[in-house]
């Protein structure tokens, strides 16, 4: 049992010494796309246009490697916008349009599968401003600003000590009752300084 303990504590210490040479302690920038979900609900209405769907963005981020574990990362994430065109009952038309983007601050902990992969998880809050217009029935319709728990989860390769690809699953708060969803993915590269 004690044998089991001890492989077990040196090899840990293995692939923490082998994951800080691909990342150090420091800071670094990143930038990413984002593949965020839409939902409209207008009573009365009747689709003439998806009332769903998926919609690309933008993202940028930045931190600091506090060690090979440990780190602290803020960013900016354009969710992109997205228009749905319906009618209603008798045949009146009209439209609701989304625009949303959120930030976030986040304590970061990375643990390495090996040399060049890291598995990680954040957690912080975010800020989403949702913007929403309408017409028709929808006239009138108000945007959503929400303050809340921002998490995530999601690897990072390592390409050469400066230079990962990452890839996650992002939590920005709730969802707005119209428009953009709270949950969606995120890829990227990040350059360490």
């Amino acid at each position: 049992m004690m044998k089991k303990i001890l492989f077990a504590m040196i090899a840990s210490a293995t692939a923490l010494s082998a994951m800080s040479a691909a990342h150090a302690e420091g800071p670094y920038v990143g930038v990413g796309v984002t593949a965020n979900r839409y939902d409209f609900s207008v009573p009365g209405a009747t689709s003439a246009d998806n009332h769903s769907g998926a919609k690309a963005g933008g993202k940028f981020f930045a931190g600091y490697d506090l060690n090979q574990t440990w780190a602290v990362e803020g960013g900016y994430a354009d969710f992109g916008s997205k228009d749905y065109s319906y009618v209603n009952g008798a045949g009146a038309g009209g439209n609701v349009k989304s625009d949303s983007h959120g930030y976030y601050l986040a304590g970061k902990a990375t643990m390495p599968v090996n040399e060049k992969v890291g598995v990680f998880g954040k957690l912080g809050v975010a800020r989403v401003d949702n913007s929403l217009s309408g017409s028709g029935l929808s006239t009138g319709i108000n945007g959503e600003n929400k303050t809340g728990v921002y998490a995530s989860l999601g690897a990072q390769y390592a390409i050469n000590e400066k230079v990962s690809l990452t890839a996650e699953v992002e939590h920005f708060g709730k969802s707005a009752d119209q428009g953009h969803k709270a949950t969606g993915l995120a890829l990227g590269a990040r350059y360490n300084f």
